[in-house]
């Protein structure tokens, strides 16, 4: 198959971001044409002059009415002239081989939806490297969408996400939740008789643009879509999903345990906790990075457990939408 590949990029008030993107896309290694389409999404902050400054690359810029980054990527898409995208957050910078490797993986064992992972660069800081591991350890929630060998399928995630036109025209793309908007249209990809795959060697480095309250929200806010996602998608719930919040629950029940003289419970977390800093610290190589990752999972964990039950209590105890229960988590349409 021929591809021509349109790199899809809504930015909101970040022109450092997009300057690091498109340093990072001059660097491609791919020999053949490809283009950028990058829509500022009602930015305050405009990111025209720093595109301007990339005039040898093929980027096609668009200013719009903010609308959120679901609607933004459909936008871009409908603009595009490639017949497969590649969806970016502004804040992830590609490694030279990127889009070789996509090519390759595609023409190999060609889907219309893929996913690739997102990594830690060297210049993050140890904030950013520690909330990286919560964020894609298999033994956080970063191990729920399925992996290379996992028995489900892979859910790719809009900061990093391949899909065909085909496909793209097909879905309608992208609702207007948020966060979510990405496993929404990846089920609906599903549905559609479309295949999705990871590919493990086309990742990105994420920045992650957060701090310990921001990743919080974060947190917060994934595990308030997910049961909106199963009520919608009821045949994609699974157990796993549930695992922050009996987490949190089994941690308040061991801390009245050990006040109480049965310490063995909490022993249990210890070790837990216990694999996570080594698990870090093998992959970080760095004892302050190991230390931060024990913090990020616990934020993670209470984050995104606290608003999964929340989400899934109020959605059971009434019978208005969830765009009616929970108007902050959805864009207008």
């Amino acid at each position: 198959m021929d591809f021509l590949f349109s790199f899809i990029v809504p930015v909101y008030n970040r022109p450092n971001e997009i300057r690091e993107l498109l340093e990072s896309l001059e660097k491609q290694t791919y020999a053949k044409p490809f283009e950028i389409v990058i829509i500022e999404d009602g930015s305050t902050i405009s990111s025209e002059e720093e595109v301007a400054r990339f005039s040898e690359l093929p980027i096609t810029y668009y200013k719009k009415e903010n609308s959120g980054p679901g609607d933004s990527r459909n936008y871009g898409m409908g603009k595009a002239k490639g017949n497969y995208f590649i969806v970016l957050d502004s804040d992830c910078i590609l490694p030279p081989h990127y889009l070789e490797t996509a090519e390759k993986s595609l023409q190999t064992e060609y889907v219309d939806c893929y996913g690739g992972p997102d990594a830690a660069h060297a210049s993050f800081s140890t904030v950013q490297k520690a909330i990286n591991y919560a964020m894609t350890s298999f033994w956080t929630t970063g191990g729920i969408r399925g992996g290379k060998k996992s028995v489900n399928k892979f859910q790719p995630r809009s900061f990093n996400m391949g899909i065909s036109k085909i496909a793209f025209e097909k879905t309608g793309g992208y609702g207007n939740i948020h966060p979510g908007e990405d496993p929404d249209l990846t089920i609906r990809i599903w549905d559609n008789g479309f295949a999705t795959k990871l590919i493990p060697e086309a990742y990105v480095y994420h920045k992650r643009r957060i701090d310990w309250n921001k990743f919080y929200t974060q947190v917060h806010k994934f595990g308030m879509v997910r049961p909106i996602l199963n009520k919608w998608h009821p045949e994609t719930a699974k157990v796993t999903y549930w695992f922050p919040a009996l987490f949190c629950f089994g941690f308040l029940g061991a801390l009245v345990a050990l006040l109480i003289g049965f310490p063995w419970f909490m022993y249990a977390y210890g070790v837990y906790f216990g694999g996570i800093f080594i698990d870090s610290l093998l992959k970080n190589k760095k004892l302050a990075i190991a230390l931060l990752s024990v913090v990020a999972v616990g934020i993670q964990f209470v984050g995104y457990g606290y608003g999964f039950i929340k989400s899934t209590l109020v959605l059971a105890a009434s019978k208005r939408t969830a765009q009616e229960l929970f108007p902050k988590l959805f864009f207008k349409a």
